[in-house]
């Protein structure tokens, strides 16, 4: 019975780590013109990776999405876009990893902040561990000696935890839940 259960959870597990998600650009509000921090506070809160999409509601013939270069996006330059949707209800896929730049075409809007950089995480390929652990090697005498400490150093506050340490907290955490449940779940077979 238990055995079932963690056979259950080890194939389960790994599809909802690794399953594409679908990003509402701008929230319930969809990509209408807010204020101009809004979005890349957005783009912040949110970790995207390979094969996510993003999906843009808007009205049609106000506004539309255009993808850009970086030099656009900075200068809200609508007349040269790599790709334009326009139909009022859009989703882009993140095929690659690296930065998109996703403007206004109306650009008031665009020059107000109705815009937003995507940064698109690449997956992590699984590297199988050294079966031998290399020799332990002596560390120089210079390693050995304590490090100089300025007192400068001890006046400055150590950085608050930031969301995204949360979120890599958060993913290893359940990466750590997958393994252990495929390791007990290989123990418990050998077992009965």
């Amino acid at each position: 019975m238990a055995s079932s259960m963690f056979l259950s959870l080890m194939f389960l597990l790994p599809p909802m780590l690794l399953e594409a998600k679908e990003y509402d650009v701008g929230g319930k509000d969809g990509w209408v013109l807010k204020p101009s921090d809004y979005y890349s506070h957005w783009a912040q809160a949110n970790r995207f990776q390979i094969n996510d999409t993003l999906h843009f509601k808007y009205n049609k013939g106000n506004d539309s999405v255009l993808v850009v270069k970086k030099e656009d996006y900075d200068s809200c330059n609508t007349n040269n876009p790599k790709q334009k949707m326009d139909d009022g209800d859009s989703s882009f896929k993140l095929s690659d990893s690296g930065l998109y730049y996703f403007i206004s075409g109306n650009v008031e809007n665009c020059k107000h902040g109705e815009k937003v950089i995507v940064l698109v995480m690449a997956r992590h390929k699984h590297h199988p561990l050294p079966t031998t652990a290399p020799a332990p090697s002596q560390p120089p005498a210079s390693a050995l000696s304590p490090p100089q400490i300025h007192s400068s150093a001890l006046d400055t506050p150590a950085p608050s935890p930031s969301k995204a340490s949360f979120v890599g907290v958060s993913v290893g955490f359940r990466v750590v839940v997958w393994v252990v449940l495929v390791f007990s779940t290989s123990y418990v077979g050998f077992v009965y």
